[in-house]
Order: structure tokens, then sequence, then C-alpha cells
């Protein structure tokens, strides 16, 4: 996917603490044991141009989906989840995988590309962009 430099973004974020360990074969201690993490989740909207009111999204719109996903992901063990069936539960697929259910609740037509990032820690994080087809 090609970068077509919106000219308006909007950037929505969340914190909340949950849980996970890694399955991957043999990883170093913690991340083979259940530990937490205070994620923050930022959700970031772009587009080319503004709705009738003058927002690119509107953010209470977005301020009741990061509730809805707060509310299923806070003090979960994502191992848990249906969604992570099957899946090494990394900060990589929780982006994507919080981008899903952001994308499918959006009903917004103006933002043309959703960016999830995901931070588990301070110093770490991991993103995932996609096309938002209205």
């Amino acid at each position: 996917m090609t970068d077509p430099h919106y000219p308006y973004r909007l950037t929505v974020t969340r914190e909340f603490v949950a849980q996970h360990y890694l399955t991957v074969p043999d990883p170093e201690p913690p991340e083979g044991e259940v530990h937490s993490h205070r994620f923050t989740a930022e959700v970031r909207f772009a587009g080319p141009e503004l709705g009738e009111y003058g927002y690119l999204v509107d953010i209470d719109a977005v301020e009741s989906i990061l509730d809805d996903l707060e509310e299923r992901y806070r003090d979960a063990l994502l191992n848990d989840l249906p969604e992570f069936e099957g899946l090494n539960p990394s900060v990589e697929h929780f982006a994507r995988l919080f981008g899903d259910r952001v994308a499918a609740a959006m009903d917004d037509p103006n933002p043309e590309e959703l960016v999830v990032r995901v931070w588990e820690d301070d110093s770490a994080w991991a993103s995932h962009r996609r096309a938002l087809d209205r």
C-alpha cells in the first residue's frame, strides 16, 4: 500500500492493562509466562477531506468504539480470546486484531486509512495499517 500523504489525520489513544504469554518455542522468561503490560492503543485515521461538520472522524464515535475494546481487553489474558486462537499473541498480532475490530465498528465514510499502533511499554510498539473501504 502506498502512502498518499493525506492532509487530515486524527489520533485517539486508550490505555489498559492486559496479560499474555508468548507461545513461540522456548521464549525467554518472563515472555513464556503469564505477565502484564500496560498497553496503549493509538488509532489514527487519515483522509483527503473533512465531512459536513468539519471532522475527519467524530471523536465521540471513536471513543465509544475504544470503550468497547477497552472493556474486551482490559485485564484479559489475550491467549484465551478467540481472535488469538492459533496465534502467538505478539504485539504485532494485537495491533492487527485491534484494527480489525475498529474497522468493523466504523461507519464514517470520510477516513480512507486506519493505522493502529499498540505500545506494550514505554519503548516498544507495533503497528498495522489498512485502507478503509467505504
